[in-house]
Formats: C-alpha cells, structure tokens, sequence
C-alpha cells in the first residue's frame, strides 16, 4: 500500500526541511508503506521553495510544486492531490505541529467502514484566535454544512484515495476541503493525537484570512445563508405589520397614532435599512462567486514542479 502526503507550504523555509525529515523517519520504521510527499509552495515570500526544490532533488519520493500566486490552503491542497498516486492520501501542516510520529493512528484507523480520518486534539497549541477561529467553524459546519456534532474537524487527516479523487472533479475557484469531504462521504472518524507547539515563526493565518475562508465554504457549499436573509426578511416584514395594525388599533381607540419620535422613527429606519443592505450583501457575494465561476477563475496555477525521476 503506497501512501501519498500532501503538505501545504507557506513561509515555512526555516522549519521544512525538519517536517520532511520526521516524515522520512516515520515512513522508514512502517516498511509494509511505500509514500511519496507532495510539497505545495503557496507563493511563499521567503525562500521555501528553494527549500522545496533541494529537497526534491535529493529524495525520489518528494515532488514539489510551486504555485504562481497565493491561492489559499485549501487551493494548494487541492493543487497537490492531482500528483498523488497513493491508495490513502494524509494532508498535515508544514510547520511541525501536527505530529508525523502519530501518522500511524490515521493510517491504523481508516478501515472498510471508514473513509476519512481526521486528528482530533485534546489541547492546541495555536494563538487564541485560531483557538476562537475553530470553535466558531465548528458550530457554522454543523449549522451550514451538517457536520455530526462530535465530529472533530482538523488540517491533519488520512482520506482514501477514492474519496480525494472525487474531491478532484470540484473545478471552481473556491475549494473548501472540509465541504468537500462532507459532501462525499458520512463514514469519517476521529483519532486522538497530540499537538505541539510552534517552534519557529507565526501562523499564516490571520483574522483577515481566516474570515475569507469561511465565506468560501459556507457560500460554495451551503444555501443557509441565503434562508438566513430569508428569514431576517421575514422578521422584519412581520414586525412592521403588526407595527401597523397597533397604530391602526390605536387610532380607531384613542383618536391618534400615538406619539412617534424622530430618534425612534430613524433608529428603526436604520435598522430596517442594515437588515435589507446585508441580505443584499450575501445575495450579492452568491453572484459574484457565480460570476466568477462561470468566467473560469481558476483555482490554482501551477508555476514549476520539481522532482527527481522516478518515484520509488
């Protein structure tokens, strides 16, 4: 059985060449795997691909990829599973926090019944808005995309290679991999392992980004948000009629409307108006995303690979 790992690669230049070789060591003690790694440079500023390409040309079992602008995560993982030849693919971080010492428990836990695995951790390690970040994506993909709710959702897990490959056919310009997964297959399971801290550097994820991929997932692969704004609309509709009917009931039993201020008057104004400028906000990222789509933004682009030769 040949195992492909897919890594996604950011400014990760100093502390690279240590994951690939706690990879090397793992695979090394497991002689019944064969693998290949798969490094994905998403537009580094620093010189990781120069990192990516003196270790490619020293281990047959390495490809690099270098992609020609910054796409995201998620698009570079995408980028890297159209070189996998494994029968499980493994995707983990580049930075050494999800352990290659544990691989063997995902590969251990993927079974007949079960087509994905993902690492589940009992402490992490990262900055307390990731922390913050992932609680928050957990509830929306429960909400948005049905995830089980004691599904833990990592960047370190172990898929078949049947379930990447049906990941594969998703073209559009706005890859969610957890959406992906959830879309293709209910039999995924969680195995505990640990998470380090970070050596060297900070994460690549800022507030920013981390923001702008969870539009991608929920406006790609879920229409809540669109009956979200239905219902808003339905609230506030609902509340003015029943405004109306007061002032209707009022005049006819007292003789007036009663007394309407101008602050009360706006602030309602105003409320109505944001309610009606954010449902035209998310109609309008829908269509934005659909004109993208349809002009063929693309996904990735792939600038240079490097490897050497023949994969063992």
């Amino acid at each position: 059985m040949k195992i492909s790992i897919v890594i996604p690669c950011y400014a990760s230049a100093k502390f690279l060449r240590k994951t690939v070789g706690e990879i090397r060591e793992k695979m090394e003690s497991m002689a019944q795997y064969q693998y290949e790694v798969i490094l994905v440079n998403d537009c580094s500023p620093d010189s990781t691909f120069e990192v990516i390409r003196s270790l490619a040309e020293e281990d047959g079992h390495i490809t690099g990829i270098n992609l020609a602008k910054n796409f995201g995560q998620h698009a570079a993982l995408m980028a890297g599973f159209q070189y996998v030849t494994g029968d499980i693919v493994v995707c983990m971080d580049d930075d050494g926090q999800t352990p290659a010492e544990e691989l063997h428990k995902l590969l251990d836990a993927i079974s007949d019944d079960c087509d994905v695995v993902y690492a589940r951790y009992k402490t992490k390690k990262h900055a307390w808005y990731r922390n913050l970040g992932s609680k928050i994506n957990s509830l929306m993909t429960e909400w948005m995309l049905g995830k089980p709710r004691d599904l833990y959702i990592s960047s370190y897990f172990a898929a078949k290679r049947y379930i990447v490959d049906e990941m594969k056919k998703y073209s559009h310009a706005f890859p969610y991999v957890i959406g992906l997964v959830l879309r293709t297959t209910k039999n995924i399971r969680n195995v505990d392992v640990n998470h380090r801290d970070r050596e060297i550097g900070e994460s690549g994820y800022s507030l920013k980004k981390l923001f702008a991929l969870w539009l991608n997932g929920f406006t790609a692969f879920s229409i809540m948000p669109l009956r979200l704004a239905d219902l808003m609309g339905a609230i506030c509709a609902g509340g003015g009629f029943l405004f109306m009917v007061y002032v209707v009931i009022r005049r006819i039993l007292y003789g007036d409307s009663g007394v309407m201020g101008w602050s009360s008057l706006i602030s309602v104004v105003l409320f109505i108006g944001g309610i009606m400028m954010c449902i035209l906000g998310i109609i309008g990222e829908y269509i934005g995303r659909i004109y993208l789509c349809i002009n063929h933004a693309p996904q990735y682009v792939i600038k240079e690979t490097v490897e050497k030769g023949e994969k063992e």
